[in-house]
């Protein structure tokens, strides 16, 4: 048993040597916000993971939840990313708006340790407003 624990401990060390990006480029530019509240909204809720303005807490920096962190931003950053707007192939901001009224953005498990981007029911209907005007979202 004590074997296995020094063997795990070990590996868990060697683990932390493993390079994660944890880069932050350059804004090249943002949308054309319709108001500072709905980019303070979005920023606080979605920039960690869809901009260049990516806080990486203490716990970004522990092998192997820095793999699952490093991976989910890189993830949210090629699907929609408002610090690298005009400049990526495609426009989803429709996506976006279609996520957070789903109740699918912000994931739970990123709320569960960013309390901050719990959105009360009345912060999450301006943001989506001020997205549909930001983006030009026609209503349905």
């Amino acid at each position: 048993m004590k074997k296995a624990l020094l063997i795990l401990g070990i590996i868990f060390i060697l683990i932390q040597f493993i390079p994660v990006d944890r880069s932050n480029p350059p804004v090249k530019a943002e949308p054309n916000w319709d108001s500072p509240e709905t980019r303070e909204l979005f920023m606080r809720a979605c920039g960690d993971c869809h901009s260049h303005n990516t806080k990486w807490p203490w716990y970004s920096y522990i092998a192997p939840i820095s793999w699952l962190i490093a991976y989910d931003v890189k993830e949210g950053r090629e699907h929609f990313n408002v610090s690298m707007w005009g400049y990526q192939k495609k426009n989803k901001a429709d996506e976006a708006v279609e996520e957070i009224l789903e109740g699918e953005m912000p994931p739970f498990l990123y709320t569960l340790m960013h309390p901050e981007a719990r959105l009360s029911p009345t912060e999450k209907k301006k943001l989506i407003e001020g997205l549909k005007r930001t983006f030009g979202i026609e209503e349905d």
